[in-house]
């Protein structure tokens, strides 16, 4: 089936700009100019559940993705079908298939995630798993490399299997994240366990079969607050992404299963920002300094008792969110997104939705050309409990697309310091949480959020990709 669209003058929202935006040609500043807004869907399936949409999550990497000059997005259908969608850059017409499979349950977690491996050039898709099993479906060989001479159509994807063509990872999987390491390998990240007591793991596809290459964090050992202690925890990834030099880069928080860490159990027991980063394809893991603090699939993983991990510590309780968002920039230096109630507003949350809404804010964390950590409050308040994505631009100025589709900008030229909003998301009614499409800037310069609109209750409504030009 087609969708139709609406272009460019659709997309009549105020853009806010900066004063004084006269700069070197060879540097500007951000800016972002609407490019036009395509549906996807008109009827998507809406019901909020852990405060988020399955269409719209931010552990869905990717949900929207480009590759050789074709832009392609995942979701389910109002019946519940899952389908995935291609269309041309610049073209006004997405066209849209079904995969084979139906959700099971209305559980925002249970979103789809695709990849691409250039190796052989075929599209994978993840879908609809919360520390259970998942259906998984690849596409035939060679199709994103031909989409001229190879048809978009149903037949071009395999049957949903319930693992890795024949491999078994762990029977609670959780957040696949696929990323290309740059040999044009697979891999794909996810957690095995549960909240509050899981692992991650990591799988590969060489464009022949999957292997599987272990879990790389721990959930055990001892973390001890002004509280009380937990002995058990997961690692929530902010990302998982290589740079241009194939460096693997990784934010991630902590959250404790023990809920007396906390000064009141209306919280959530997210602490700490860490960082660690990994030089040969995710088999081992080194902290900031570079020391080795883990190894996959071995007896040595990360913990919370190592050292040299956490680069912005943060106690239990000003409502920390995990999995928000990372971003590398063009000389491989890490940049984050992390967001939580400031000490200003109290020092403890007693309900984290409520204050996160009310008194929430995000900041830009980065490592700065001397190699020290910076951080920058984002002067807009996030007025949601929700998470905000991260880009760069080719000029490595920094974007923020906030919730409700909002999206704030600084410079690299100010060290970042600079962070204003640039446009204000009216007229999209976007439910909160958006997606991006992170493939896509380097391509072509152009900034896709993929949202959906505000409903009630289970009522459908409409999926749509909002493009924005960046600087040239």
């Amino acid at each position: 089936m087609r969708r139709r669209t609406f272009l460019t003058g659709a997309l009549a929202v105020p853009v806010l700009t900066t004063a004084g935006t006269a700069r070197a040609a060879t540097a500007p500043g951000p800016s972002v100019t609407p490019a036009g807004r395509t549906t996807l869907d008109s009827r998507a399936i809406y019901f909020v559940s852990y405060d988020g949409l399955v269409n719209n999550n931010s552990f869905q990497k990717n949900g929207l993705l480009t590759h050789k000059g074709h832009q392609y997005a995942a979701w389910y259908t109002a019946d519940r079908n899952a389908v995935v969608a291609r269309r041309a850059l610049g073209s006004g017409t997405w066209r849209t298939v079904k995969v084979g499979h139906t959700l099971r349950y209305d559980d925002s977690h249970n979103v789809i995630s695709m990849g691409v491996s250039r190796t052989d050039g075929r599209l994978h898709l993840t879908m609809d798993s919360h520390s259970d099993g998942f259906t998984y479906v690849k596409s035939v060989a060679g199709l994103l490399d031909d989409p001229a001479g190879l048809s978009w159509t149903a037949d071009r994807f395999g049957a949903p299997q319930s693992t890795l063509d024949g491999l078994t990872l762990t029977p609670r999987f959780t957040y696949p994240q696929f990323v290309a390491t740059p040999e044009g390998r697979l891999q794909l990240s996810y957690r095995a366990g549960v909240s509050g007591n899981g692992r991650n793991g990591l799988a590969e596809y060489d464009g022949h079969r999957w292997t599987a290459l272990g879990e790389w964090s721990s959930s055990t050992g001892t973390y001890r607050g002004e509280h009380g202690s937990s002995d058990a925890r997961n690692m929530y990834l902010h990302g998982i992404d290589y740079d241009r030099r194939g460096r693997l880069h990784a934010f991630f928080t902590w959250r404790e299963q023990n809920s007396a860490v906390m000064c009141s159990g209306g919280g959530i027991t997210n602490h700490d920002t860490g960082y660690v980063h990994s030089d040969d394809r995710g088999r081992t893991w080194r902290n900031d300094a570079g020391r080795v603090v883990g190894t996959t699939g071995g007896t040595d993983k990360v913990s919370v008792t190592d050292r040299g991990l956490v680069v912005d510590p943060l106690n239990p309780d000003h409502s920390l969110m995990n999995q928000e968002s990372q971003y590398t920039d063009s000389a491989g230096r890490p940049h984050a997104i992390i967001s939580y109630v400031p000490g200003r507003f109290g020092r403890c949350t007693t309900d984290y939705v409520a204050d996160r809404t009310a008194h929430g804010r995000a900041f830009h964390l980065r490592k700065d050309t001397s190699g020290t950590w910076r951080k920058t409050e984002i002067p807009v308040p996030l007025n949601s409990s929700q998470r905000t994505r991260l880009v760069l631009d080719r000029h490595d100025n920094a974007y923020a697309v906030l919730p409700y589709g909002r999206i704030a900008g600084a410079s690299q030229e100010s060290g970042y310091t600079d962070w204003r909003l640039l446009y204000d998301g009216a007229g999209l009614n976007a439910f909160g949480e958006v997606l991006i499409d992170e493939t896509r800037i380097a391509q072509d310069g152009v900034l896709s959020v993929m949202y959906q609109e505000r409903s009630r209750g289970t009522t459908p409504s409409a999926l749509h990709v909002a493009d924005f030009r960046l600087p040239a």
